[in-house]
This record gives C-alpha cells, sequence and structure tokens, in this order.
C-alpha cells in the first residue's frame, strides 16, 4: 500500500503526526500554566485535536477507504483548536499550536476534497 500512497497523503500524514504531537505537549504546557489555559473545554478541544489527528493519520496509513470522511472531522476540529488557541496571543507554544493546527486542517481538507 505504501508504494500507492500519494505524495499528497504523506503529506497529509506528516502534518496529523506532527498537529498530534504538538497538541499532546500543549496540554502539559497549559496544565501547567493554569488559570485560562487550563479551562477543560480548552482542555477537551486539544486532546479532541490530538486524538483525531492520530486517528486520520492512522486511516491514511492503512488506506481505509474512509480516511476522506476523517480527514474532514479533523479540519474541522484541528480549525476549532487553532482558534482556542490563538486566544493566548503572548503565548509562543499556544501561537506554535494554532500555527500547527491551521497547518493540519488545511491538509486535511485537501485530503477530504480528493476522497
Amino acid at each position: 500500500m505504501q508504494t500507492h500512497m500519494s505524495d499528497a497523503m504523506r503529506e497529509c500524514i506528516r502534518e496529523c503526526q506532527n498537529c498530534h504531537s504538538i497538541c499532546e505537549e500543549t496540554v502539559i504546557h497549559c496544565l501547567q500554566m493554569g488559570d485560562e489555559h487550563a479551562d477543560p473545554g480548552h482542555i477537551r478541544l486539544l486532546l479532541d485535536c490530538a486524538q483525531i489527528c492520530q486517528t486520520s493519520a492512522d486511516f491514511m496509513l492503512r488506506g481505509s477507504d474512509l480516511h476522506g470522511r476523517t480527514c474532514g472531522v479533523c479540519a474541522e476540529v484541528c480549525e476549532r483548536c487553532a482558534q482556542s488557541c490563538e486566544r493566548f496571543r503572548d503565548d509562543s507554544m499556544m501561537q506554535q499550536c494554532a500555527q500547527a493546527c491551521r497547518s493540519c486542517a488545511a491538509s486535511c481538507r485537501k485530503m477530504a476534497a480528493m476522497a
């Protein structure tokens, strides 16, 4: 299956794996920061984003015919997570997370449209 994978799909998998990692790291950062960073809704969104990114990457890696659907949901969750992280303008970790989420969302939107 790997030999038939498109460059666009490989790129989307990389974006999803990167976003997953950054969101997981950001959860720890937010819990350490406390206050608004540790808002349960924000933490839940970070965890949702990490999970759907991993799921989407896994679906693409194994060539699931449902990867377009998971990528569509992933794009939506990543956009929401980016918006939530962008609220913390003076926090470079939060801005890095938002940027990774936006990049992943764009890649997943393309993958969903191609499926």
